[in-house]
Parts: structure tokens; C-alpha cells; sequence
């Protein structure tokens, strides 16, 4: 039997006690850089069809807000994306009635929704009935003004929405905001949708019908250029056909969220100018989103050395323009937003008023001029 020393199991001792300090040692640093990481903040924009102008939107805004480990634009002074470890996303989805649904719940961050969409859920009215009123949302920005496309197959003989009686119609889908709009311009143009052949597929689907002879008019609410009513039109397919006369003027009269509005002579190319209406896409978010997050995300994104990026991706009107910002708001600014707002001079709060209690949508605050 092999009789082990003392001193070797000394200098063994003191050999693994080396071993332990150096490891832990070069551990240290290592700990100490998985803390210094900022936590990630996962933030979801829900936004519309892919073939919509909400998707291409909230990924311009998502790509300006966000702020992963490692982004030169981020690392400075100036504050130019969000809240340090910020990730925000884009998702599709089925529009605004559903954006609004999902924000109420507490399932998704945020969505965009139409201003008029947004009254509607606050009051618990129209698509909303069934569901009650959204008292979980508040608003972010008013991001742009959208306007509603009525588009017509050339061949149609459609000229005014009072020859759409008997005609194939698409009004977008059960969910989407374009369906709710369309609804109260049916309406105040004194026609149901027992009076036209109603169509409740998505864009996408409804514009192939159009092409392919299937359909003879769609419903679509989007900021100016649209991409496929471009394509449309340019393939000499459809023509827009205005909204005006004493049918807007109800329409106006009953949706105080719904404005007059000119679609610009060359907007498409070869069509003249075209009376239509618009309203306020909103970004909109649950109250129950921290206050610093959502104040960061804000003072980010109107950050003045964001413009150029802003403004090479122009759609609709006012487009991400911290002067509107707080225009339309239908509900309640998120308090993050209100502050970043009233720190720079854009707002000043009023006394509120719950908008679930009202009869009607609340009206509009007037723009600023």
C-alpha cells in the first residue's frame, strides 16, 4: 500500500486552490457583462395586411424606436431610438377592429387603429357592441391621415356610390376598419348592403376578384399612395370614384371623425383630383404600459434626427408629424406619451371626460392651426 505524504496533499491543496481562484477569476468579468446587458423589452406593433400601408409603417417605426445591444445609431447622445434593450416588432393582422380588440385585452403592446374605429370601441358602439367599451386603451400618436379609396373596375359604369345598387362590393373584412367606414358611407348615401352584392374578402383577395372580372368595386382606407390600387390603376383595371355631394355631407354630419378630403391630381398616375373623405390613423397602446417606456418610445421617434428617415417614406398626410400628434386622439393619451408631449409644447391636457359613458363618439378636438 502506497503511503501519501503530507506535503504532497499540501501542494495538491494548494495547486486546486490556484486552479479555483483562476477560474473563478476569469469568470468574473464574464458575470459582470450578462449584468451590464440591458434587459430586453419586447414591444409589439400589430398592424393590417401585409399588402396595407399599417405593416410597412409600423416597421419604419419599429426599425426607428428599437434600441438591441450593438447599434451605432443608438449608442449616442441624442437619444435617437427607444429605451436601451427595446425590441419592437411588426405583426400582421386583420385590421383595426382587431388591433383595438387585442390592445383591450392586454395581448399585443400596441396596434395602429383608425380614429374612427378608436371612438366607436370607446363608446362600445357599432363592432363593438357585442364586446362593450375599451377602457384599457389610450393613444400614442396620431400617426397620418388615410383616405378612403372607393376603386371601381373600368368597365363597371360605376361613376358615384350611388351606382354601386346591385353592383359586387368589396367592404374589406368583418375586422379590418375599412369595413366600419364603408358601412357609414353606404348609409349616408341611403344604400344597405341588401342593395349591393356584398364582398368580405381581404384587399389582397378582392383586388384579384377585381382584375379577374369577379368583382365590381372595393372599399379601401389607406394613406396615399396605396401600392395595389396603384397597381390597379396603372394597369388601366380601375378607376376611383369620388365620394362628395350631399351624401358626404351626411356622412360628415353623423362621423365627426371623417374629414373632407382631395385625393391630388397625379397622386395615381393619369387620375385627376378626387373628392373623397380621410381619417387619423392612431397608434394606440394599453394604459398599463410603463409610463418611462412609453415616453421613450415617443421621444425617440420624433427625435429631429429621425426626419430624414420619416420623411423618404411619405404616406397620407401630416405623415408621423409631431405637430398632429396629439390631434383626433378619440381617447385619452397614454400619460408616457402626455408627458413627452406637454414637455415639448405640443399639449396641453383638458379636463377629461370617460368616453365609454358618452351617447355617441366623442367629437374631434380641432387641429391646430
Amino acid at each position: 500500500m502506497e503511503v501519501i505524504r503530507p506535503s504532497l496533499i499540501i501542494k495538491s491543496a494548494i495547486r486546486t486552490a490556484f486552479a479555483v481562484a483562476a477560474t473563478l477569476m476569469l469568470a468574473v468579468p464574464s458575470t459582470a457583462q450578462v449584468f451590464d446587458q440591458p434587459q430586453r423589452v419586447a414591444f409589439q406593433i400589430s398592424t393590417g395586411t401585409t399588402g396595407g400601408t399599417y405593416f410597412p409603417i409600423g416597421e419604419l417605426i419599429a426599425s426607428l424606436v428599437s434600441h438591441p445591444p450593438g447599434v451605432g445609431r443608438c449608442e449616442t447622445a441624442t437619444i435617437v431610438c427607444g429605451p436601451p434593450g427595446l425590441i419592437v416588432s411588426t405583426r400582421a393582422s386583420e385590421g383595426s377592429v382587431a388591433n383595438v380588440l387585442s390592445v383591450n385585452a392586454g395581448s399585443v403592446s400596441s396596434g395602429i387603429a383608425q380614429a374612427d374605429v378608436v371612438a366607436l370601441a370607446a363608446a362600445g358602439q357599432g363592432p363593438f357592441r357585442k364586446a362593450g367599451a375599451t377602457k384599457q386603451v389610450r393613444v400614442i400618436a396620431n400617426l397620418y391621415g388615410e383616405d378612403v379609396h372607393l376603386v371601381a373596375a373600368k368597365n363597371a359604369k360605376i361613376k358615384s356610390v350611388a351606382d354601386l345598387k346591385g353592383k359586387r362590393v368589396s367592404l374589406s373584412t368583418e375586422t379590418s376598419g375599412t369595413i366600419v367606414t364603408a358601412r357609414a358611407i353606404l348609409s349616408a348615401y341611403r344604400l344597405t348592403e341588401k342593395t349591393i352584392i356584398p364582398n368580405y374578402d381581404p384587399t389582397e383577395k378582392a383586388t384579384e376578384l377585381l382584375q379577374d372580372g369577379k368583382l365590381d368595386a372595393l372599399f379601401f382606407v389607406g394613406g396615399t399612395p396605396v401600392n395595389v390600387i396603384e397597381q390597379l390603376i396603372d394597369e388601366g383595371v380601375a378607376v376611383l370614384v369620388p365620394i362628395d355631394g350631399d351624401g358626404r355631407k351626411r356622412l360628415l354630419t353623423r362621423e365627426p371623425y371623417l374629414t373632407a378630403h382631395t385625393i391630388p391630381g397625379g397622386t395615381y398616375a393619369g387620375a385627376p383630383p378626387v373628392e373623397t373623405v380621410g381619417v387619423d390613423a392612431l397608434w394606440i397602446t394599453d394604459v398599463a404600459q410603463p409610463d418611462n417606456l412609453i415616453y421613450g418610445i415617443v421621444r425617440a421617434l420624433y427625435n429631429p434626427l429621425n426626419r430624414q428617415a420619416i420623411d423618404s417614406r411619405k404616406q397620407g398626410t401630416h405623415f408621423l408629424d409631431p405637430g398632429s400628434a396629439t390631434d383626433n386622439a378619440a381617447v385619452p393619451l397614454h400619460p408616457g406619451a402626455a408627458r413627452y408631449y406637454m414637455e415639448a409644447g405640443l399639449f396641453k391636457p383638458a379636463p377629461s371626460k370617460t368616453p365609454a359613458a358618452a351617447a355617441r363618439p366623442p367629437a374631434p378636438p380641432q387641429r391646430k392651426s
